[in-house]
Parts: C-alpha cells; structure tokens; sequence
C-alpha cells in the first residue's frame, strides 16, 4: 500500500516520506479500513515536528489519527456484516505507529464508527478530533444550556464546531473570538451571535459591552497561552474556562483575578476522553450528522502525495476551516 511516514522528527519537506509498504491485517477484534480521507490535526503537525518530543515513540511513524474510508476486511470476533461499512476513525496514530496517511489502516473496531450514507468521506475526516473535541468542550460539566459562551478561535477547525454545537446544545448566547473579516464571515455563517476581531479590538471590552459587563460563563479555549488574561477578564465569577490548546507548553495563570471570581479551570486531551463522555459525545454526533444539522468546513482538499503541503498549511494557521488529504 502507498504511506507516508516519518523516521525523525523535524520539518515537513525534510522528514515526511512516501512509498510502499506492507498492506496490514486485522488481528483479533480489529477492522481494516480502506481509506479515502485522511484528516491533518495541529497535534499530528506538532508531533512531527518534534514540538512534544524529539524522542520518537517507534522507528517509523504513519500520522493522522483522523481519516474515513471503508472497511474490507474484519479480525475474529468482528462481524462480518461490517465489511462494507462506510466508517470514520479516532485515536488512529494515539499511541500507535500507524495512522490515517495511507490506503489502509488497522485499529480496534470501536475505533470505526458508522458514517452516515449522506455524509461525504472528506467530512469524515473531520470528526475525530476537531468535533469530538468541540463537543466535549460544550458539553463538559453540566454543558452550556441557558448560559453564554465565547469560543475563541471561533472559525477554527474546532471552533467552527464549537460554534454549532453551543447553539444545538442551548446556549442563550455564543461570541467568537477571529483574527480577520473572513474569519468572522465563517463564524456568523454557523451561528455565532456577535465576533471580536482579536487583533483590532480588546476583546476584554467588547466582551463585557457585549454581556451587559456581566461576561460569559463560559470560555472554550484554543490557546490557553496567548489568551489567559483575556480568558479570565470576559469570564463572569463561578464560570468555566475549558481549555483543549496551548501554544506554550507552560502558563503563567494570574492567581487574583482567577481566585477572587472562583474561576473553575478545566484542561482535557480528546485522546483522552473517559469510556463513557466519548460513547454519548459519539452518539449525540452521530445523530446530528443523520439529521444535517452541522455545516462542515473543509478548506482544503490535497493528495496525499502533497502530505509536506498540507502539514504547512495547518503549522501556518492559513486555512480557514480542516485540511484533508485525498488517499489514492
């Protein structure tokens, strides 16, 4: 089968590789996909480049841990009733030498889950990571029913859920932090009730014009580093921050204007969701694709051969939506 993969870490055009390599079986208890997506994550360009660890888990690395296809094959114990079955993929590459960016993959079968007919592979792509962790975010802790949320980064590939998913969960009121008008344009497409431009306006402000002074009482945070201030500033005393992202890998937190709102601070890894919170996020997902009730934002679809291409786009942050690759 065609892969691509990576022996060291370091920049893309310098480390990614492509070529043959052995088609994998399933064992006991496994499915095989046939792959017609492969979605590119932060995560998975962070830890190429070598960001987390320089130290490589295992002598070669196929990345992605999203992708959609369909499975051709079953291990024993699976039913051979799913062989055919149109599926998107989780936690490929979490712990594993083999993910997404390649024709085949291997995994658990709880690990592929039914993709709706209506809903295309290239969206497939998109769930794993960006809308679970989306739906974690507004669901965690009680959820966001009745209350107001900011979503910073709020057209984002998770942002872009965050959104959505705040108002399908009954949010009285969702702001979006953007970075430029075409940003802001997405955000307000899906729903967002009022977006701050980050880098022409103080978001502190705008937020407590915006709530009446009272701020949010909820936070979803994509970069904890760069927006602590901020974060704590707009959160109303008792609310939540939920953070999935940082640029650093440590945070200064001011400790008076967090302890004197009692602030609750939440920090959670997708990879890493309980048993339980991913079975009813999958199932609450599931029905929403069923219905149509999402709008999906694939910016750019890109061969997997251009896997150098698409690692760059997502590092520079220049694609207003999820990059996809396209396996052969």
């Amino acid at each position: 089968m065609r892969a691509a993969f990576y022996e060291r870490t370091g920049p893309a055009r310098e480390v990614l590789q492509l070529a043959d390599v052995a088609t994998p079986e399933p064992g006991p208890g496994e499915v095989r996909v046939r792959l017609s997506t492969s979605g590119v994550n932060p995560s998975d360009v962070k830890s190429r480049a070598g960001l987390r660890s320089k130290e490589l888990a295992f002598p070669r690395i196929v990345p992605h841990s999203d992708g959609a296809g369909t499975i051709d094959r079953v291990g024993d114990g699976v039913p051979a009733a799913r062989v055919g079955e149109r599926v998107w993929v989780w936690n490929a590459a979490w712990k594993r030498a083999f993910g997404t960016a390649a024709q085949y993959v291997v995994l658990p079968a709880a690990q592929a889950v039914t993709l709706p007919a209506s809903v295309p592979f290239d969206v497939g792509a998109c769930l794993g990571i960006p809308a679970l962790t989306a739906l974690h975010a507004v669901r965690m802790d009680g959820g966001v029913e009745g209350k107001s949320v900011l979503v910073t980064g709020g057209a984002g590939a998770v942002g872009h859920y965050a959104v959505q998913m705040a108002k399908l969960c009954g949010a009285s009121r969702v702001l979006a932090s953007v970075s430029s008008d075409e940003k802001a344009m997405a955000a307000l497409q899906v729903g967002a009730d009022a977006v701050i431009d980050y880098r022409s306006e103080d978001v502190a402000s705008r937020v407590r014009g915006l709530t009446g002074g009272q701020g949010v009482d909820r936070v979803i945070e994509v970069d904890f580093a760069a927006n602590v201030n901020a974060s704590l500033a707009v959160v109303r005393p008792e609310g939540d921050i939920v953070v999935y992202g940082s640029s650093r890998p440590e945070i200064a937190v001011p400790f008076f204007p967090a302890i004197v709102n009692n602030v609750r601070l939440r920090f959670f890894i997708v990879y890493n969701l309980a048993p339980a919170d991913r079975a009813a996020a999958v199932e609450l997902l599931t029905g929403w694709l069923r219905s149509g009730s999402l709008q999906h934002a694939v910016a750019v679809r890109l061969p997997l051969d251009s896997i150098a291409e698409a690692h760059e786009l997502v590092e520079a942050g220049r694609a207003v939506g999820n990059v996809v690759l396209q396996i052969p």
